[in-house]
């Protein structure tokens, strides 16, 4: 039996691409993990592939076999982010959708990673149209998707006019936590995501 297994183990090996264990899965997660640590504590200009390489624990022709740049692979993470989108909430009523959007939004914010990343990246797109594109399509175009989804249901259901704007919402919603949390860097006071759910409800006509 000892002998059989070895041998089946040695032809699937056999079948095995050469180049197949440098693509595997579980580096370029690795990779992509070490990205967000390396934008947290480096930043997007110092930031480079040798950093990388040493977080994840793989040689640097690991990462250009996948990527070709630094800017490349921080769009690939990006898109990524994106792609994986905000959960769009179903409770049953605006209120409820506001608040559950406002704590999901402020839990991402004032992740440590995020908090140093965001606004570095942010700075980083003004000099890279590329950048830009892809940041918007990860912070506002995908959440967009979402607050044009809560706030046709609450049309449906009678709690909001039928001309409300969605990007509107997207701004109520997002906007003040941005400023708090990323640009004044300061603490939510106890209380503050009910009062500014109710504030932006009622902005919105409900």
């Amino acid at each position: 039996m000892a002998k059989e297994g070895s041998g089946n183990d040695s032809a699937a090996a056999r079948r095995t691409p050469a180049g197949a264990a440098v693509l595997r899965e579980d580096k370029t997660e690795a990779i992509r993990a070490a990205v967000f640590a390396e934008l947290a504590a480096a930043g997007f200009a110092r930031m480079s592939i040798e950093g990388i390489a040493r977080r994840a624990g793989v040689g640097k022709t690991a990462v250009y076999r996948r990527w070709r740049s630094k800017l490349h692979l921080v769009l690939d993470v990006v898109s990524a982010v994106a792609a994986a989108g905000m959960p769009t909430p179903d409770t049953g009523s605006l209120p409820g959708d506001v608040r559950m959007l406002l704590e999901v939004a402020a839990r991402a914010l004032r992740h440590p990673m995020a908090s140093q990343i965001v606004p570095d990246l942010l700075a980083e797109a003004a000099r890279s149209p590329e950048l830009a594109a892809a940041l918007k399509a990860a912070l506002h175009d995908s959440q967009e998707g979402v607050a044009a989804a809560v706030v046709a249901r609450a049309v449906e259901r009678g709690e909001l006019p039928p001309d409300v704007d969605p990007r509107l919402a997207l701004d109520l919603l997002t906007g003040p936590l941005y400023w708090r949390l990323l640009v004044t860097r300061d603490e939510l006071p106890k209380g503050y995501l009910d009062a500014l759910s109710a504030s932006v409800v009622a902005a919105l006509g409900a």
